[in-house]
């Protein structure tokens, strides 16, 4: 029987895709459907997997259309995004621990908030950025995306160097 048998670099971009589908969709159902409500640094850890999926989605599906340079270019971009994400999660992390403060938007009231446009307090839902809503084996949410996207840019760096491998002559 034939095995079919995808090269080192497609499985390993494809795992990196699954990887942060997974987790922007576990971001997402903690909010929708757990209730934890994100904080300004939560929000902005989102746009790596916002911007880096579908580019990454693209590539997958046009893998072997794209010219070579395209592809080390958008994987480039994939990976350079994951590394942000990656480096706001350990900030964010660290923030929640107080080893450094947070974004004065999100760690305290500031100085020009009023309260003169809300109808309802009670519909008001501000979460600061040093509070941890939900932790599992001691790590919080932020410290889980900073680990995930070092993951996801060790499997597209493996995809990368696969892929150099591979079209070396």
């Amino acid at each position: 029987m034939a095995q079919l048998s995808l090269p080192t670099d497609k499985l390993a971009a494809g795992a990196a895709f699954l990887l942060g589908l997974a987790t922007i969709l576990g971001a997402l159902g903690s909010q929708f459907i757990g209730g934890l409500v994100p904080c300004e640094l939560c929000l902005e850890q989102r746009q790596p997997y916002y911007w880096g999926l579908p580019i990454l989605a693209a590539v997958l599906v046009l893998w072997n259309r794209l010219p070579l340079a395209v592809w080390y270019i958008a994987m480039a971009i994939v990976t350079a995004l994951f590394v942000w994400s990656a480096y706001m999660g350990v900030f964010h992390a660290g923030v929640e621990w107080g080893f450094w403060p947070g974004p004065t938007a999100c760690t305290g009231v500031g100085e020009g908030f009023s309260f003169d446009s809300l109808n309802n307090l009670n519909d008001v839902h501000i979460v600061g950025c040093d509070v941890v809503q939900f932790r599992f084996l001691g790590i919080s949410l932020a410290g889980f995306n900073a680990l995930i996207s070092l993951a996801i840019v060790a499997l597209l760096a493996i995809a990368i160097l696969a892929q150099a491998r591979r079209a070396r002559p």
